[in-house]
């Protein structure tokens, strides 16, 4: 439920929220909207700029933070936060990675005064980032402590019967039920889960996503930086179109007036890039002043390209490898103008 001040006849899609002194986009307070681009009749406008501090017209982002000890993750934490179970040692020598992961209805701030009523994974978006070793077993006990039938369909090879997708016996459980999933990892590469329950899209586009990495057997070469990003999108009226663009669960939060993501020069940055955007065909990623070898689905160490921009439809994923020349400040964003002014951008800050 959106608080009271902020009722949904108030809100229009792909909506951009005024102005605020010229510092950015205001909040709950004084919320007022532009009609933006739309793919209906509807008449169109320039949207907001955000202004820097010197007068230099950036992009648009909004004013303040969300609650991110109340919404129980922080994006920042996302980024690096690799989750590699309770790990243990079978029999047989192979490494067992136990999971407990909750499907939980939870409220989550998106932007400041914006409550979303979000279905999640253990209480954030995305999920946790399970990462594993090529051969590892990995034994997920699943839960559902929300009120609608829910599962989690890994992508990679296993059986049919941890497939999450038909009925109670391969994952696909009702409120108040429990399944363990339970599989060998492979192959190696850059994955993702997601709920598979009907209607699909609503399960999705509420949260219940995550990412799955598998690591070669013999381990990545080694990288100074390792980033995980999640690209999505909310739907805060429900009219089966995107309001909000994010990265790893909160628009606008890589901005650089706000948390910047910082690297120094020369290091070698891996990001692991993860599409699971709703209701769009497709999503990119667009890197300033540099260029990244571009892996896709993390399955070979031989890059398909060297280049700036890629795009991915949902569910594609890669893996991004790239260094930076010189210090300075960095956006990195979505190549849709639509996505990046509704809160897919960041900014790199590369530390001399």
């Amino acid at each position: 439920m959106l608080p009271p001040r902020l009722s949904l006849d108030r809100l229009s899609r792909r909506m951009l929220l005024h102005l605020g002194g010229g510092a950015g986009l205001v909040g709950a307070t004084a919320l007022t909207t532009w009609p933006g681009p739309s793919r209906g009749a509807r008449a169109q406008a320039s949207p907001p700029q955000h202004a820097h501090p010197g007068g230099t017209i950036v992009m648009p982002t909004v004013i303040g933070e969300v609650d991110h000890v109340a919404n129980g993750f922080n994006p920042t934490d996302v980024l690096t936060d690799f989750d590699a179970g309770e790990t243990s040692t079978l029999p047989n020598g192979q490494t067992l990675h136990d999971y407990q992961i909750v499907a939980v209805n939870k409220e989550i701030e998106i932007v400041p005064g914006i409550v979303y009523p979000a279905w999640t994974y253990n209480g954030r978006i995305p999920g946790p980032t399970i990462r594993v070793r090529e051969g590892d077993r990995v034994r997920i006990t699943f839960s559902n402590a929300g009120t609608h039938p829910h599962s989690m369909h890994f992508h990679g090879i296993h059986p049919g019967t941890m497939d999450g997708v038909f009925d109670p016996e391969s994952g696909q459980i009702p409120p108040g039920a429990e399944f363990t999933y339970e599989f060998d990892a492979e192959p190696f590469g850059l994955h993702l889960y997601h709920c598979h329950t009907a209607p699909l899209a609503a399960h999705i586009s509420k949260g219940l996503y995550g990412t799955f990495i598998v690591d070669p057997k013999d381990g990545w070469p080694k990288a100074d930086r390792e980033f995980v990003m999640v690209l999505s999108g909310f739907d805060i009226d429900f009219d089966g179109e995107n309001d909000f663009y994010v990265v790893n669960g909160i628009p606008f939060h890589y901005d650089h007036s706000k948390h910047p993501i910082k690297i120094k020069v020369g290091e070698l940055v891996r990001v692991f890039l993860v599409n699971i955007l709703e209701f769009d065909q497709i999503n990119s990623f667009h890197l300033h002043a540099n260029f990244f070898h571009y892996y896709p689905t993390g399955t070979s160490r031989t890059p398909s390209e060297f280049t700036d921009t890629i795009a991915q439809m949902q569910g594609q994923r890669g893996i991004l490898e790239f260094r930076y020349k010189y210090p300075g400040r960095y956006m990195f964003h979505a190549h849709k103008t639509e996505f990046a002014e509704l809160g897919w951008t960041g900014v790199f800050d590369v530390e001399g």
